[in-house]
């Protein structure tokens, strides 16, 4: 094969070290550095001494992040590379051999470069990435208040909606500090809340010891840290695409996409998405929003997908789930499928529509226009008075059709 590349370094990086293997048409030469910083520039410096223009690795966890951030500041080309792509022939497998088999691959140029965002993007979906689970922290504590109060056999999530409202907040702070009076914390309601009160005087009415009270005030000390956190990083996730308010706005037009939902897909998918990826399905693609391929002498094998970006995946499935009774064409897509092949595929199908929907109008300018809850029955208007007619006349009916003015 040609040599593509005359100066590679495929490198195996470790928690601990990183083994690197510099390939130049001298021969090669192989080094063990520690991944402390001290030691990183000293690996730098090396591949700088060898006048090495592109530089390998896989990526593994995060490991690959501090190289990455010190290559770039030096301006030198990199590929991180899915492991499933450079996988070597069986055999003694070791640091040395790995790191020499990606040094090969780059020289001869058969690596793909996994997609790795600039720096200024990469800080945008920690950020974001960060806010998502503490979110779900708050989710998670908010369910255990509902055991709490379950276990003190207290009912008042059976009266109200929202067990972290206004009203509620305040009754459990009461109960936390003590109150057991079931009058006195059904006074606590507010506004329409106040049409319940003889309801929750009775599921207000329970045994609280003190390990339930303690547990109670700790849990909502911690929601309430939590509330301020999520409020910090959505006002420095705020600056961070402030200049980019135009495409939150498109990507919120889209049914079942909120501001933040908006800004996580954002932080994904890039704000250049034109330029790195062509068409839209292959930013499907990489989400992981389409069957897999097996096929194998003429035999069509497991079409389960590939494992891709999980952050905007899971995102784009939670936004399919909100939009299944909405009279829309995002709904009635969700419906007809979850009538063929279930409510998951469903919102598979319906994610992958949303992403598609996504890159249309980030790379075309525009705004989100539906087409309609009876979009699929306007596509298919001819065989379903067909169907209709011929079931009519089979059951002795003689039908007429005029169209309606």
């Amino acid at each position: 094969m040609d040599v593509i590349i005359e100066r590679a370094c495929g490198m195996d990086v470790h928690k601990d070290n990183i083994t690197a293997c510099i390939m130049t048409p001298d021969g090669k030469e192989i080094q063990t550095f520690s991944t402390k910083t001290v030691f990183l520039l000293k690996l730098i410096d090396w591949i700088k001494e060898h006048r090495c223009t592109h530089v390998a690795m896989e990526s593994t966890s995060v490991y690959w992040k501090p190289i990455v951030n010190l290559l770039e500041s030096e301006g030198i080309e990199f590929l991180v590379v899915n492991a499933q792509h450079m996988k070597a022939l069986p055999g003694r497998k070791t640091d040395v051999k790995d790191a020499e088999w990606i040094a090969q691959l780059l020289r001869h140029g058969l690596l793909k470069a996994s997609y790795i965002p600039n720096r200024i993007q990469r800080e945008l979906r920690e950020l974001v990435r960060y806010r998502r689970s503490i979110i779900e922290e708050r989710a998670r504590q908010h369910n255990r208040i509902q055991k709490v109060l379950e276990g003190a056999n207290i009912k008042l999530g059976s009266v109200v909606s929202d067990i972290m409202g206004v009203s509620s907040k305040d009754m459990l702070r009461a109960i936390a500090n003590g109150e057991d009076d079931p009058e006195k914390l059904a006074g606590f309601a507010r506004r329409t809340m106040k049409k319940k009160k003889e309801e929750l005087e009775l599921a207000l009415q329970g045994y609280v010891n003190s390990h339930q009270r303690l547990m109670l005030k700790t849990i909502l000390g911690h929601i309430d840290f939590l509330t301020e956190q999520i409020e910090i990083l959505d006002q420095e996730i705020a600056q961070r695409v402030d200049s980019y308010e135009e495409d939150i706005e498109r990507l919120d037009s889209i049914p079942g996409i909120a501001r933040r939902m908006a800004e996580q897909i954002l932080a994904e998918i890039g704000t250049d998405v034109k330029k790195q990826f062509p068409t839209a399905a292959h930013l499907c693609s990489w989400a992981a929003l389409v069957p897999g391929h097996n096929e194998s002498a003429g035999k069509r094998k497991s079409t389960r997908s590939k494992k891709g970006n999980k952050y905007l995946r899971s995102a784009l499935t939670e936004a399919a789930q909100s939009v299944r009774g909405s009279k829309n064409y995002l709904g009635a897509l969700y419906r007809r499928t979850a009538g063929r092949k279930g409510n998951k595929r469903a919102a598979i199908v319906v994610a992958h529509a949303i992403l598609r929907i996504a890159y249309y109008l980030l790379t075309r300018k525009e705004m989100y226009v539906d087409l309609g809850e009876d979009y699929f029955d306007k596509q298919r208007q001819v065989s379903i008075v067909r169907h209709s007619v011929r079931r009519l006349e089979n059951l002795g009916y003689i039908v007429t059709i005029t169209e309606a003015s």
